[in-house]
């Protein structure tokens, strides 16, 4: 990707930028961000951190909107409850979220981290603020980390750590949420705790991760752990939106000087864009895996260009193109394919979703059962069923023959009542008289009807005598 034409060296792709060359970690102190951007990322997560939160606590028909409860095995999406039943819709769907992914990132680069990832949106706006309040800028807190360990460090120190803290379990709380319902996380809350051993076992484990990641681990999810960084050098092109350096404006740089005409390029060497990096890249480098295009450095260099009465974007969103050859944005090859693989996935999820049925069922002859003669000429089979309420509301429903003539005779059971996001299971009859059986296996079709509106048709098999013809 874009690069300075002077820089002589590549040494920087050697290792990251947080780790120096004894392999020890190297602590970011990013100056804070101000800026356009950096308001309108500001009025993002207000927006993000509203859904967030806001999100557990919507219900539909005393539902969660959202629930994704991998122990149950039971998810719910907007309203509808999905099952493992419904695995291919889960499977087309996260087949048509990989080629998302992929086609914003050959367009649009690693935008997704910088402005919706939580992880930078945690880091960056939430608990990088409350640094920012405790400790000052990045100056005041380097002086900080160097002092020796007194009142005034350990009071500073102590309210950020508990603050952090106290985010760190709301955090958990909500994503737990998500995860067991808003209704069975104040159960755990507000119950005694020799009750919910588990529970608040779960919500300590997850608030003492999301501490240390946003207290010491912090960009290095985005470096060492997320994939996506990785994966961006794989998706990017020359036609790729990016966070980019203008090097054919800047260099050659040099430092600014006022009154004086300038005959170097328009970058004034000041490392305000270095100084504001939240994983401590140097952008003028070029396209690097660990810049999460934050947009930081745009906010910073726009100011500075501001300040020189040069003009803003010398640092801006482009594409090698944009800069290396002065080309316009450009709707490539591989885009297309990419659209039209996202579009068939999408046909294939919408058509999935609208055929899908609000209950699932399932009958089966019992293995190892052959058919049994009764009174009057008759024969019958002997079944397992298992029916599966994926609705809001209870359901009382029935089974009827469709294509054959016969009786179908619960066992130990009068009537099939499945309440709201439950299921029932038993064993069942099917009787049909010798005659009408004239194979070995016959195909049955069994109606299940809710009053008298048919909701789904099983399918099933009969098996005869074996001298049937």
């Amino acid at each position: 990707m874009s690069k300075s034409p002077l820089a002589n060296t590549e040494t920087f792709r050697d290792s990251v930028a947080t780790i120096d060359k004894e392999g020890k970690r190297v602590w970011i102190y990013p100056q804070k961000p101000k800026g356009k951007l950096y308001n309108w990322r500001t009025a993002l997560t207000v927006l993000y951190l509203v859904i967030l939160f806001g999100l557990p606590w919507l219900k539909v028909d005393g539902e969660p909107l959202f629930l994704f409860n991998v122990v149950e095995r039971r998810f719910i999406l907007f309203g509808k409850i999905f099952w493992p039943q419904d695995f291919i819709i889960f499977a087309v769907g996260a087949l048509l979220f990989i080629v998302f992914i992929a086609l914003f990132t050959v367009v649009f680069g690693r935008v997704f981290c910088g402005w919706v990832c939580p992880q930078t949106i945690f880091m960056e706006m939430i608990f990088r603020k409350v640094e920012y309040f405790f400790e000052g800028d990045s100056a005041r807190q380097k002086m900080l980390d160097r002092e020796p360990w007194n009142a005034k460090k350990i009071g500073k120190k102590a309210g950020k750590w508990a603050t952090f803290w106290v985010m760190s379990f709301v955090i958990a709380n909500t994503f737990l949420a998500y995860i067991i319902g808003v209704d069975e996380l104040i159960r755990i809350v507000t119950e005694p705790v020799s009750q919910h051993i588990g529970g608040l076992t779960a919500i300590l484990i997850f608030t003492g991760i999301f501490f240390f990641v946003y207290l010491w681990f912090r960009e290095q999810v985005c470096v060492a752990v997320c994939p996506y960084g990785r994966m961006q050098s794989v998706l990017l092109d020359r036609d790729s939106i990016v966070v980019a350096y203008d090097y054919g404006r800047g260099e050659p740089r040099g430092k600014f000087k006022k009154n004086e005409e300038r005959e170097l390029g328009d970058c004034i060497d000041c490392y305000q864009c270095v100084k504001v990096c939240p994983t401590g890249i140097d952008i003028r480098n070029g396209t690097q895996l660990e810049c999460v295009n934050c947009t930081a450095c745009i906010d910073a260099c726009n100011h500075m260009m501001d300040a020189v009465g040069l003009p803003q974007g010398l640092i801006r969103y482009a594409s090698e193109s944009n800069i290396a050859e002065k080309k316009r944005f450009r709707f490539t090859t591989r885009m297309k394919a990419y659209t039209v693989v996202m579009l068939l996935l999408l046909g294939a999820e919408a058509a999935l979703l609208a055929t899908r049925s609000d209950v699932s069922a399932a009958v089966n002859r019992a293995s190892g059962q052959l058919y049994q003669e009764r009174e009057g000429g008759k024969l019958s089979n002997l079944y397992n069923y298992k029916l599966l309420n994926k609705t809001h509301k209870d359901m009382d429903v029935v089974l009827k023959p469709e294509n054959f003539q016969g009786e179908i005779q619960l066992v130990n059971r009068k009537t099939l009542h499945i309440s709201k996001g439950g299921d029932i299971d038993g064993q069942l009859f099917i009787i049909i008289n010798g005659a009408d059986v004239h194979q070995r296996k016959t195909d049955l079709k069994l109606g299940m009807y809710q009053g008298n509106e048919r909701i789904t048709t099983i399918n099933t098999t009969f098996l005869g005598p074996f001298g049937a013809e």
